[in-house]
C-alpha cells in the first residue's frame, strides 16, 4: 500500500469510516433471516459525528453564545411598573444595609472606609447587565476582605512603597480576569467539584477567624496594637483574653451595639411568629437594624466626642472623603503582581465559592435556574472595571442577598437602586461617617459573619449523611482556626478531591443473581407482571435478606459495575472479578500438563498437579462473563486494554474461548471502544437471541402477544413464536451486527444458555420462515 493509500486509510479510521467495520455490517445484514422483523444497524459513533452533534448549527450557536453574554436582553423589554415597585423596595432596603457593612469590611481589607463604598457601588451598578440571578448582591464581603487584608499587609512588608489600595485593585483585576476567562470558556462546572461540607467548613472557619479578630476592636483593648489580631485564630483568642484588663470605654459602644442588633433581630422574628399577618412589616424593620444602630451610636459618639474632635475619647472612623477620589486607570505591573501571586488561587476560590454557592441556593429557593458560566462572567467584569473607580475584589454577599430576596426583588435591576443609594451616601454622608465608632462597626461585622457559621443541626446532618464529609468539615474548620483561612480553603478542597479520586479508584462491582419479582396492587393484593430482577448476591444492594438470589447457571458470571470503567479503577474492578471467578471455576486440565519451567513464577499452585484431583474437581468450567454496563457512562483506553487482558487471562484459565456479553450499554462511544477491542462481535456473526419492540408508541395500541409453542428440554425451553402476518410492526431493539450486546442482563443470560446448550442459533436460514427461537428458564 502506497503512502497516499495509507494516509487515506488513517483518515477513514479517524473519522470512523472503517472498511473492516463496513464489511462486518454487510455480512450481518446478508446473514439475517428474511423471515424475522426488519433488521436494524446502529450507526457507529464517529469523531465527525461527535462534532456535528456538538455543533449542529455553528452560526446559530455563535449568535446564541453572544446573546447569552447579555441576559438583560431577554427580559428588559418586558419591564413594568409592578417589577419596578418590587425592585425599588428591595434596592432601598439593601442600600441601607450595604453602606455601613461596606465601610466595616473595608477595614477588614486594611483599607480606608471609602474603598468599601466604591466596591459596593461598582458591584451593584454593573451586575444587572450580566446577571442570571435576581437576588444576588455583589460587593465587599467579610471573607474576601480578610484575604485582601492579608495580601495588603504582606505587600506592605515586602514593598512598603506600594499603597495598599493599589495592591487591592491589582488583586481585583487579576482575579477578575481569571474568573472572566473561566466564564467565557464555559468552565463554570469546576465549582461543582467543591462539595457542600467543604464550603460550609470554609465559611464557618472564616467566620470564627473574623469574629476573633474583631473582638479586640469591639472591646477596645488593642488600641496600641499590642498584639496581632490577624494571626492564627487560636492565638488571637488567647491574646484577647490576656488583655481583657486593657478594655476601654469603646466596649460600651461595641457590646451594647451588638446586643441591640441581636435584640432587634430576635425580637422581631418572635413578633412575626406571633403576628404572621404583620410578618412583612417586621421583616423590613429588622433589615434596617444595622443602619439604625449605626446612626444611633454615631449620634451618641458625636455627643460624647464633639468637644474632643482632635483627640476623641473613643476610636472613631474619622474623615471619609466625599465623592470618588480614586477614579482613574489602576496601576498594574509585575512588581505589584509579585506581592500577591501566591495568594491568587485562594482569592479566586473565594470569589467562585461564595458567589456560585449563594446564587444557586437562592435560585432553588425562588424557583429559577442560574447559569454558572454567566455568573462567572458577571463577577469577572465587576472586578475588572471596579478598580477604575477605586474598588477592591467583590463577590456575592450572603446576608445582603438574603435581605434582597425577602424584600421581594423582581429583577436584577434592583442593583441600580442600591447603587443610587450608595452614591448618595458617598456624596452626602461623609460628615456623618466621621463620628462612627469603630467598636460599633466591629459589632456590625460580628453580627453579619456570625450567620455564616454552620448550625448544630447542619453539622449533625453531615454526620448522619456522610461521616467522611463530616470529618472533612471539621478538618477545614480546625485548619482555619489553627493556621489560616487560606490553608483552610486548600485543605478542604484537597481532601475533598482526594476522597473523590479514592471513591472512583476503589469502586467495586458486584456479582449478580436473579430474583423473580412481581408487582402487588395495594387494593387487590394480586401479584402480576412477574419478571427477573438481578441483584447483588452478597445482599449489598440492601434487599430483603429473606430473599436468596438465584446464582446464574454453572460457569456463567454476571458482574455489575457502578462507575465509569476508567484508568483509575479498571484494575480494581477486574482484580475483584477475576479472583472470584477463578475461585468458583476449575482450571483447564491442560494446566496440569505444563512443565514446572513453563509455569509463571508467581503461580502459588502445588509443585506437581494431581491430575486425578483435577478430574474430580466438581467446580464448573468458565463459560461466560456478562458485564452489566448500565452504570458505566465512559470507557477509556486503559479500561479497554484491561478488559482485553482479562479476557485473555480467563481464556487461559478455562482452556477455551469464554463468551463476553454486555448488557445495558447506553453510550455509543463505549460500544465503539468495545467493538475495537473485538468485544460484542463474534467470528460467526451469529445471533442467538435478541429483543424486539413495536415501532412507535406501543402503549397507544398495545403489543400483540405472539402464540408460544413450548417444548420442554430440561433447563432450557425452546419457544417457537408465531409472528403476526405483518412483521413490520416489530424491529430489533439493538443493532444486529453486535450479537453480544444485549438490552438487559436477563436477555444476555438466556443467550448464553442457548448457545452453550447447543441449541440452534439464528444464523442464515436455520429458523423457520415465521418463527424465532428464544430461551427462557423453566
Amino acid at each position: 500500500m502506497g503512502l497516499r493509500e495509507q494516509a487515506g486509510q488513517v483518515r477513514r479510521d479517524l473519522l470512523g469510516d472503517n472498511a473492516q467495520e463496513q464489511t462486518r455490517r454487510a455480512e450481518s445484514i446478508n446473514n439475517y433471516p428474511a423471515s424475522l422483523p426488519p433488521h436494524y444497524i446502529e450507526e457507529e459513533a464517529t469523531v465527525k459525528g461527535f462534532f456535528q452533534a456538538q455543533f449542529p448549527d455553528p452560526k446559530r450557536q455563535v449568535k446564541g453564545y453572544l446573546l447569552s453574554l447579555f441576559p438583560i436582553a431577554t427580559w428588559i423589554h418586558r419591564y413594568n411598573l409592578k417589577w419596578f415597585s418590587g425592585d425599588m423596595v428591595a434596592g432601598l432596603t439593601v442600600g441601607a444595609v450595604v453602606v455601613p457593612q461596606s465601610m466595616a469590611y473595608a477595614k477588614l481589607a486594611q483599607l480606608a472606609p471609602e474603598f468599601g463604598l466604591y466596591s459596593s457601588f461598582v458591584g451593584v451598578a454593573l451586575y444587572f447587565m450580566f446577571a442570571t440571578s435576581k437576588d444576588i448582591t455583589i460587593g465587599p464581603v467579610a471573607v474576601m476582605s480578610t484575604l485582601v487584608g492579608d495580601i495588603v499587609l504582606a505587600a506592605k512588608k515586602s514593598n512598603p512603597t506600594i499603597p495598599g489600595y493599589v495592591v487591592a485593585s491589582a488583586v481585583a483585576i487579576i482575579t477578575g480576569a481569571i474568573v472572566f476567562g473561566l466564564g467565557m470558556l464555559r468552565l463554570g462546572f469546576i465549582v461543582d467539584f467543591i462539595p457542600v461540607p467543604s464550603i460550609a467548613a470554609f465559611m464557618t472557619g472564616s467566620a470564627i477567624s473574623i469574629i476573633a479578630g474583631q473582638v479586640p476592636a469591639l472591646l477596645g483593648n488593642n488600641k496600641n496594637n499590642t498584639f496581632n489580631t490577624r494571626g492564627h485564630t487560636y492565638q488571637v483568642i488567647i491574646d484577647t483574653l490576656k488583655h481583657l484588663g486593657d478594655t476601654k470605654i469603646d466596649a460600651a459602644f461595641g457590646i451594647t451595639a451588638l446586643v441591640m442588633l441581636y435584640a432587634i433581630k430576635w425580637g422581631l422574628e418572635g413578633a412575626a411568629k406571633r403576628l404572621p399577618h404583620r410578618a412583612k412589616t417586621f421583616f423590613f424593620i429588622s433589615t434596617m437594624r444595622t443602619a439604625f444602630v449605626i446612626l444611633l451610636y454615631t449620634l451618641i459618639s458625636w455627643l460624647y466626642n464633639r468637644n474632643h474632635k482632635k483627640n476623641p475619647k473613643i476610636s472613631i472612623l474619622k474623615t471619609v472623603p466625599r465623592g470618588f477620589q480614586h477614579i482613574g486607570v489602576p496601576e498594574l505591573n509585575s512588581t505589584i503582581i509579585d506581592t500577591f501571586v501566591k495568594k491568587l488561587p485562594s482569592a479566586c476560590i473565594v470569589l467562585l465559592i461564595e458567589h456560585i454557592a449563594i446564587s444557586k441556593s437562592f435560585g432553588r429557593v425562588n424557583n429559577y435556574v442560574i447559569n454558572p458560566n454567566q455568573e462567572l462572567i458577571a463577577i469577572g467584569i465587576t472586578n475588572l472595571f471596579g478598580p477604575f473607580f477605586g474598588a477592591y475584589p467583590a463577590t456575592g454577599s450572603f446576608s445582603r442577598t438574603a435581605i434582597k430576596s425577602k424584600a421581594g426583588v423582581r429583577t436584577p435591576l434592583a442593583g441600580v437602586i442600591t447603587a443610587i443609594v450608595v452614591v448618595i451616601a458617598i456624596y452626602a454622608l461623609p460628615p456623618v461617617f466621621y463620628w462612627i465608632p469603630n467598636s460599633s462597626l466591629a459589632a456590625v461585622i460580628i453580627h453579619a459573619v456570625a450567620d455564616l457559621c454552620s448550625t448544630p443541626q447542619q453539622i449533625l446532618h453531615f454526620w448522619q449523611v456522610s461521616p467522611i464529609e463530616f470529618c472533612i468539615y471539621w478538618a477545614g474548620v480546625l485548619v482555619t482556626v489553627f493556621s489560616s483561612i487560606e490553608n483552610g480553603i486548600y485543605t478542604t478542597v484537597a481532601v475533598s478531591a482526594a476522597v473523590l479520586l479514592f471513591r472512583i479508584a476503589k469502586s467495586r462491582g458486584a456479582f449478580l443473581g436473579a430474583v423473580k419479582i412481581g408487582s402487588v396492587g395495594v387494593h387487590d393484593a394480586r401479584v402480576d407482571n412477574s419478571r427477573n430482577l438481578y441483584v447483588p448476591l452478597d445482599h449489598s444492594g440492601g434487599h430483603n435478606p429473606l430473599i436468596k438470589p438465584i446464582s446464574p447457571p454453572p460457569g456463567i458470571f454476571i458482574y455489575s459495575l457502578n462507575e465509569g470503567f476508567l484508568y483509575p479503577n479498571a484494575n480494581h474492578f477486574t482484580d475483584h472479578m477475576v479472583a472470584q471467578i477463578k475461585a468458583q471455576t476449575r482450571p483447564t486440565i491442560e494446566l496440569a500438563n505444563q512443565s514446572l519451567g513453563d509455569r509463571p513464577w508467581n503461580d502459588p499452585g502445588p509443585r506437581h498437579f494431581d491430575k486425578e484431583a483435577l478430574a474430580r474437581d466438581e467446580r464448573p468450567l468458565l463459560r461466560a462473563v456478562i458485564l452489566d454496563f448500565t452504570g458505566v457512562p465512559h470507557l477509556d483506553l486503559t479500561g479497554l486494554q484491561n478488559l482485553i487482558d482479562t479476557r485473555n487471562q480467563l481464556d487461559r484459565h478455562a482452556g477455551q474461548a469464554v463468551q463476553w456479553r454486555f448488557a445495558g450499554i447506553s453510550n455509543p462511544w463505549v460500544k465503539r471502544a468495545l467493538v475495537r477491542g473485538n468485544f460484542g462481535v463474534a467470528d460467526n456473526r451469529g445471533l442467538s437471541l435478541f429483543s424486539v419492540a413495536r415501532i412507535g408508541d406501543a402503549s397507544a395500541h398495545g403489543i400483540r402477544q405472539p402464540v408460544n409453542d413450548i417444548e420442554s428440554s430440561g433447563e432450557i425451553q425452546r419457544v417457537e413464536t408465531k409472528w403476526p402476518q405483518t412483521t413490520t410492526g416489530f424491529v430489533p431493539l439493538l443493532s444486529i451486527d453486535r450479537p453480544f450486546f444485549h438490552a438487559d442482563v436477563d436477555e444476555a443470560v438466556r443467550a448464553v444458555e442457548l448457545t452453550s446448550s447447543g441449541s440452534d442459533s439464528i444464523d442464515g436460514d436455520s429458523t423457520s420462515g415465521t418463527s424465532i427461537v428464544v430461551a427462557t428458564k423453566a
